[in-house]
């Protein structure tokens, strides 16, 4: 049967409501562009509203890499009083940590006060191209199908569908199919800070320290340095006695680590970061679907493990899950430069960067493996714009982890606080190209311009290590 497909077109379309694609949102319209922001999900902010950390926003020397718009969600959260503070772990990372649900309704309010329009509970299903330009994205909702077009579309839908779509070339996972493993970030409240510290203090085998050259301090200090700030925010290693006796004895999953983040030090309540399922194409939906069973199964038994041995977690209870299923790693779209392993590890700063990484190379692996390789000196690299626009289109830019990337290199800049300012970057260069339809190529935006627009927005470009 015929069907008649609606049509509307905007400036501005972004695929894609995570952390990336707010950004990219709300510099588009900041910066003049009528945008709609367009996700599958019933709300915005992707990771950001899962409890885990929020990593990339300072280098290990504590330096901010990232500002704008970033900063002005967290900021938010702040308001709303959410925000439970920015703390190194004295592994390799600062990490900054808030209350998830507060910040679901922190990055509404951003986005609402931008002007963005939002479009949920929609499917990008296919696309229509012409010449190299995307003329318009099908998507799909229970008012059937819309053709929207738009004068520039950015694909911050993690899995670069709409890039993939519209015909651009990709990598995904390992040249032998592994993908890293996808993840259910899950929340215990009623956490005891005091004991849990003191267990970290006499059993420093289990903690990962100390693993940048840049720290000085010797395990024995880092380990007093992390007790001394006072938060729930410990890391224990799959390889420390405590996980690996608990592996060997059946009473804990194969795993790389247990992360405890705060998000509450009012609900006493913290986030986990440890179940895993390697090797899933969180692509195929069938696959993403068959691994929740397993993932909510290793949430209970590690919730058990907590409670028998660990200190601090003895009368803590299960306070929640995320809103969906973590995936760290499905298609790199092939752009017009590619970020590496050695742009990364040697803190690379280029002419033509519109976004700086932080983070350490982190390939998580199946099991207790895990790749974790830190950054020289403690610094930041930058990400040129080349990375963010794939090869064969004129009018499509993309942000998030399905930036154009060696897949270790992918492994440091899949993390939120770079996908935030990525956002912010193919944001503001989507509204510069629609101003009096100046650049119909959006490689024929000068990056020198884009460079001075997100300096004056507050993003962080120059001056880090």
């Amino acid at each position: 049967m015929a069907q008649k497909i609606a049509r509307q077109h905007h400036d501005v379309v972004v695929i894609g409501g995570g952390s990336a694609g707010i950004a990219a949102a709300v510099s588009a319209a900041r910066n003049g562009a009528d945008t709609l922001l367009i996700d599958a999900g019933p709300l915005i902010g992707g990771e950001l509203l899962s409890g885990i950390p929020i990593d990339g926003c300072l280098n290990t020397r504590g330096e901010w890499v990232i500002g704008g718009v970033g900063r002005e969600f967290i900021d938010e959260c702040d308001r709303l009083g959410g925000f439970v503070g920015a703390m190194f772990d004295w592994r390799s990372i600062w990490v900054v940590c808030c209350d998830p649900e507060i910040m679901k309704i922190a990055v509404v309010n951003v986005v609402r006060r931008a002007g963005v329009k939002m479009l949920l509970y929609t499917f990008a299903e296919d696309v229509v191209v012409e010449d190299g330009r995307v003329v318009g994205v099908v998507v799909l909702n229970k008012n059937q199908r819309t053709l929207i077009t738009a004068d520039v579309f950015l694909d911050c839908s993690g899995d670069g569908d709409v890039a993939m779509l519209a015909g651009a070339p990709f990598e995904a996972g390992s040249d032998k199919g592994e993908f890293q493993p996808v993840t259910m970030v899950f929340r215990m409240a009623g956490v005891e800070t005091a004991p849990l510290l003191d267990f970290v203090r006499n059993n420093p085998d289990n903690i990962a320290v100390k693993e940048n050259p840049w720290i000085t301090q010797s395990r024995e200090e880092c380990v007093e340095r992390l007790v001394a700030q006072g938060f729930p925010k410990v890391f224990f290693k799959g390889e420390g006695p405590l996980l690996s006796g608990a592996i060997e004895r059946g009473d804990m999953y194969p795993t790389a680590l247990v992360g405890i983040t705060p998000v509450s030090m009012a609900r006493k309540e913290v986030s986990l970061n440890t179940t895993r399922i390697a090797n899933v194409d969180a692509t195929r939906t069938d696959a993403l679907s068959n691994s929740l069973p397993g993932l909510l199964e290793q949430v209970w038994i590690c919730q058990d493990f907590l409670k028998r041995y660990v200190p601090g977690f003895e009368n803590a209870h299960f306070a929640g899950i995320a809103p969906r299923i973590g995936i760290r790693e499905t298609r790199r779209i092939v752009g017009e430069a590619t970020l590496t392993i050695e742009d990364v590890l040697d803190a690379r700063k280029l002419p033509d960067g519109v976004a700086k990484g932080a983070h350490h190379v982190d390939v998580h692996g199946d099991g207790t493996h895990q790749l974790r390789r830190p950054i020289r000196d403690g610094g930041s690299y930058d990400i040129p714009l080349g990375c963010l626009i794939p090869k064969g289109l004129k009018n499509l830019m993309l942000a998030g982890r399905c930036l154009s990337a060696t897949r270790e290199a992918h492994g440091s800049a899949r993390v939120m606080g770079t996908c935030m300012a990525m956002g912010q970057a193919i944001g503001t260069a989507a509204a510069m190209c629609t101003e009096m339809n100046r650049f119909e190529d959006v490689r024929d935006l000068p990056v020198g311009a884009l460079r001075s627009r997100l300096l004056e927005q507050g993003a962080v470009l120059d001056g880090t290590h």
